[in-house]
């Protein structure tokens, strides 16, 4: 299911059984799903097994567990791989050639250098700080598919740990993906709650910023203690690696010169500015101007990537001496890291999408409404409890939009935009095994399971518990 299809599906489920009584079937969706994530990590971490088999297996227990017909258990697995590898899986191959074609033409050394400069403790503020804008337009997984092959890199060349320098990236990504328009979920829940953009655009930026400070440069240094790896992974992989003989993709003798520093911020950026007019035409510009489809079309994130590559080819291929042939064999090679990467994360997309259809997300959101409590508390708390069954970020902001709706209408635009920076909030918490997010970040630093729980999980832990922290400062003064 697509990001539009969860905007438009999530609140007309909720409304349809949210108020039903409790019943066997909430019980059991819940027990269900509980025994289908411990049977996946109980696959992956005792028996080894690859995590693309155990997702699915595990897709299909709690599909088949939650009372799904036996027919459509593999139809629902299947939409939820098709709807995430159809937007995610584009989005990371366009990003990977992208990536490889900095490496391999000194781009990625010039952007390095350029970190490099100053002292080295400053490196994982300057990762946050241009993760933080890179995130206020882009989608997580874009960011991600474009930063972490520069945050490896960087990591090489320094002798820094993985995660000193990564987490201030995901921090950044994250924390807007989860608060800060024009991103999917808090569109939609500001459009559930009917709330006000620019507010919310406004108080989601004084959210983010600490809230990135803390869950980014400084859990770095504690995750870097937790889990000491250095390069590697399928990002290192991606962004070029060792000169390999025999491919003619990987090896980069060829070049005759390195793009500049200027030509290579223009092309790593033409993506970020595409998708911010995109934005601004969302908020500003009226559907009737004759530029407004324009903007939409470039803007999109497939489009603006695609535009992104094509300007890469020059800036990062003839422009530095490959030829056509080279270039042809570099985008080649720079998908096949990648395959294992989609397969994964479409699996988690599946196994989200059995959780959804089963019905463990109203079983949650029927616990949530028990517990009475104000618009804002309980916003956060049935998003959180949604993100922990069902993997999706989306999902539980909208789901938990349209439960606390009745409760927040009638209070202030203030007020409004705080209830939906909270369920953003809870949104976040504690990403785990039926998050592609989660598979994502594993296979791009190359970490095991309980590395990635110790480092990501607890980062976006982090971020949730903040940001309810910091809404409810602001609460008490607006």
């Amino acid at each position: 299911m697509s990001i539009a299809d969860e905007v438009g599906r999530i609140p007309l489920v909720a409304e349809a059984d949210i108020n039903a009584p409790w019943n066997g079937h909430d019980t059991r969706v819940l027990v269900i799903a509980g025994i289908g994530i411990a049977i996946i990590v109980a696959l992956i971490v005792g028996l080894k097994m690859h995590a693309f088999l155990a997702l699915t297996i595990g897709a299909l227990f709690v599909g088949l567990g939650s009372g799904i017909a036996p027919g459509l258990v593999t139809k629902s697995y299947e939409n939820g791989v098709g709807s995430v590898l159809g937007y995610v899986g584009v989005l990371i191959a366009l990003g990977a050639m992208i990536g490889k074609l900095l490496a391999d033409s000194g781009g990625a050394d010039q952007v390095v250098d350029t970190l490099l400069r100053g002292r080295p403790a400053a490196l994982p503020w300057k990762m946050a700080l241009i993760a933080f804008i890179i995130g206020i337009p882009m989608f997580f997984e874009i960011g991600l598919v474009l930063l972490i092959p520069v945050v490896m890199l960087a990591v090489r060349r320094t002798g820094a740990k993985a995660m000193l320098l990564g987490i201030p990236a995901l921090a950044g990504l994250s924390v807007l993906h989860g608060f800060v328009p024009p991103h999917p979920g808090p569109l939609a829940a500001i459009g559930v709650l009917k709330g006000n953009v620019g507010i919310t655009l406004a108080l989601g930026l004084l959210v983010a910023i600490p809230t990135v400070i803390v869950a980014g440069p400084l859990f770095g240094r504690l995750a870097a203690k937790w889990v000491p790896i250095g390069a590697a992974g399928a990002a290192l992989e991606v962004s070029g690696g060792a000169p390999q003989d025999g491919d003619g993709g990987t090896q980069v003798r060829t070049r005759t010169r390195t793009p500049s520093f200027t030509a290579t911020l223009v092309t790593v950026l033409s993506p970020v500015v595409l998708m911010l007019l995109k934005a601004a035409s969302d908020v500003w510009m009226s559907k009737d101007n004759a530029l407004f489809p324009v903007l939409q079309f470039i803007g999109d994130p497939v489009t603006a990537l695609l535009i992104a590559v094509l300007l890469a080819m020059y800036t990062f291929g003839t422009a530095v001496g490959f030829g056509i042939p080279e270039l042809s064999k570099k985008i080649a090679a720079s998908l096949l890291p990648i395959a294992g990467v989609m397969l994964i994360v479409g699996a988690g997309g599946g196994f989200k999408q059995v959780l959804v259809d089963g019905g463990t997300g109203t079983a949650i959101a029927k616990i949530a409404i028990a517990l009475n409590l104000s618009a804002l508390v309980l916003g956060w708390i049935v998003a959180v409890l949604i993100r922990l069954a069902t993997g999706s970020a989306t999902v539980a902001t909208v789901t938990a939009a349209g439960i606390v709706a009745p409760l927040a209408a009638g209070q202030s635009t203030a007020h409004l935009s705080l209830v939906v920076l909270a369920i953003g909030a809870g949104s976040l918490f504690f990403s785990h095994v039926n998050d592609a997010g989660f598979w994502l970040v594993k296979e791009y630093f190359g970490m095991t399971v309980g590395e990635t729980i110790k480092t990501w999980s607890v980062m976006e832990t982090i971020i949730s518990v903040m940001g309810l922290g910091l809404t409810l400062l602001l609460s008490a003064f607006l």
